[in-house]
C-alpha cells in the first residue's frame, strides 16, 4: 500500500472511529469458524465500500486476524487480501460481476495451480448499518442493498453504532482448485456464489419486505377458510356480513405482529440497560446453527420454554444481537387479565421468523 493510500485510509478512518461502533458476528470468528491464521486468508465483501472496509479491518485488529489492509505476498506476488463482489454504484436486477474481482479469483486460483502446498482461506464477510427491511409498496427488493456515496454518509452518520460485522466459515481455495479447476470460469462461478451467498445472508439479518397491513389483511380476508369463517359467525351470530368482516380485521389486528425497526433500536438500547442489572450474563448456545438454518431459507418458529412475557423479549434481544431477524411475534391482549380471574386460559404465543 502506497503512502498516499495509507494517508487516504487515515483520514477516512477519523470520522468513522467516533460513527461506527460495530460488533463482530461471531463474536470470536477465529475460534467459531475454525480460521487458521497460520494459513494465507483473504477476504470477500459484497460490494466496494471502503466505510465497510474500514469497518472490516477495526474487527480484524480487534479479533487478532490479517490485516485487510495489508497484502498478501504468494511467491513473491502481491495480491489484494481483499476482493469486492461488485463495484457499481447501484445494484440492479441482474449484473455481470465486476472483471476485477474475476480476475483476482482466477489470479488466487492460479496461483494453487502452481503450489501444490498453497492454501488460501477465503473468508466472506457482510458488514450491514442498520437493518430496515423496507416495505413492500414503492421499493426495489435488490440481491444486495448497494448505497452510494450521499446515502453511506447518512447510513454511517444515522446507523453506525447499529452494524455489525458478519463474519461467514471459510472457503478453501486449494480444495476449489483441486475439486473444480482453476479457468476463468470457476473465477466466474466462485463470484456468482458469493453474490448469492451475501443475498442469502442479508435476507437472514433482515428478513423479507414487510408487506402494508391493510393489504395483508385484505388477502386474508380473500382466502376461502376466513371468508367461510366470516360467513359463519355472520349467520350464528345473527349479524351482517360486514360486521362479521370487522369483527375479523379487529382479531387481525390484535394478533398480527406490528414490526417498526425504530421501534427495535429503541427497545435495544432499554432492554440492554435492563439485563445488565437483572443478569450476570447471558449465555447463548447453537447460535451459529440458527444462523445456518436461517441463511439456508428455512422458516423458523421459535418456542419459548416458560410462561412468561421475558422470554420472547430476551430472545428477540439475543436473536438480534446475533445477526438475525427479530421474531415477528403473534399473541393475543395477554397482559389484559381481571384479577382473581381462574377460568382464563394461559397466555399463548408463539415467535415467527419469516425466511421465505
Amino acid at each position: 500500500m502506497s503512502g498516499w493510500q495509507r494517508i487516504y485510509y487515515k483520514l477516512l478512518n477519523l470520522p468513522l472511529q467516533v460513527l461506527v461502533k460495530s460488533k463482530s458476528i461471531p463474536a470470536e470468528p477465529a475460534q467459531e469458524l475454525g480460521l487458521d491464521t497460520s494459513r494465507p486468508v483473504m477476504y470477500v465483501l459484497p460490494y466496494n465500500s471502503k466505510a465497510d472496509l474500514l469497518t472490516l479491518r477495526a474487527q480484524c485488529l480487534a479479533h487478532d486476524l490479517p490485516d485487510p489492509l495489508e497484502p498478501l505476498e504468494i511467491d513473491g506476488a502481491l495480491l489484494p487480501r481483499y476482493v469486492f463482489i461488485h463495484g457499481g454504484p447501484r445494484v440492479f436486477t441482474y449484473y455481470t460481476p465486476k472483471e476485477e474481482s474475476i480476475k483476482l479469483f482466477h489470479d488466487y486460483l492460479d496461483l494453487h495451480r502452481n503450489h501444490p502446498d498453497l492454501d488460501v482461506q477465503m473468508v466472506p464477510v457482510s458488514v450491514m448499518f442498520g437493518r430496515s427491511p423496507g416495505r413492500e409498496k414503492g421499493e426495489v427488493n435488490p440481491p444486495l442493498r448497494m448505497l452510494n456515496g450521499i446515502q453511506k454518509f447518512f447510513a454511517v452518520s444515522w446507523l453506525g453504532r447499529d452494524s455489525f460485522v458478519r463474519f461467514s466459515p471459510s472457503v478453501s481455495l486449494r480444495r476449489m482448485a483441486d475439486e473444480h479447476g482453476t479457468d476463468k470460469i470457476i473465477a466466474q462461478k466462485l463470484a456468482r456464489v458469493a453474490r448469492m451467498h451475501f443475498a442469502r445472508q442479508r435476507l437472514a439479518a433482515v428478513g423479507p419486505r414487510l408487506p402494508a397491513r391493510q393489504d395483508l389483511f385484505n388477502k386474508l380476508l380473500a382466502s376461502k377458510a376466513i371468508a367461510r369463517a366470516v360467513e359463519d359467525e355472520a349467520r350464528s351470530k345473527k349479524i351482517s356480513h360486514e360486521k362479521a368482516q370487522q369483527n375479523a380485521i379487529a382479531l387481525m389486528e390484535e394478533i398480527a405482529a406490528n414490526f417498526s425497526y425504530e421501534m427495535i433500536r429503541l427497545t435495544d438500547r432499554i432492554l440492554g440497560f435492563t439485563w445488565n442489572r437483572l443478569y450476570q450474563g447471558i449465555n447463548v448456545h447453537n447460535a451459529e446453527r440458527v444462523r445456518q438454518l436461517a441463511h439456508d431459507g428455512h422458516e423458523i418458529v421459535y418456542v419459548p420454554c416458560h410462561r412468561s412475557h421475558m422470554d420472547y423479549l430476551l430472545l428477540s434481544y439475543v436473536l438480534y444481537h446475533q445477526g438475525l431477524v427479530p421474531p415477528h411475534i403473534a399473541a393475543g391482549i395477554n397482559l389484559q387479565l381481571l384479577a382473581g380471574r381462574t377460568d382464563l386460559p394461559p397466555p399463548r404465543r408463539f415467535l415467527y421468523s419469516p425466511h421465505l
